[in-house]
């Protein structure tokens, strides 16, 4: 499956949330990751992140596609999937 993550989350936690979904993860632009995930892997993902964030303060949002959406990018796209090795 392909997901998209978005997040909103407090200062004290933001870089670690950015370091874990690095590992994992394509990052699109400031608060984006995106990228295609195995059921086992999404699931280690959302754990993952449930064990970093305040879920009473923070919020993640994360949107599961069939297959990787058409992208439009309008300006200047911060992180080319291009560059992905």
């Amino acid at each position: 499956m392909y997901i998209v993550i978005v997040y909103d989350v407090n200062v004290k936690r933001v870089n670690n949330v950015k370091k874990f979904l690095r590992q994992h993860l394509h990052w699109v632009q400031n608060s984006v990751f995106e990228g295609e995930v195995t059921r086992a892997e999404y699931e280690r993902i959302r754990a993952g992140l449930r064990e970093i964030i305040d879920e009473d303060e923070d919020s993640v949002v994360i949107y599961r596609l069939r297959s990787r959406p058409f992208r439009e990018i309008l300006g200047t796209e911060k992180n080319p999937l291009e560059d992905v090795i």
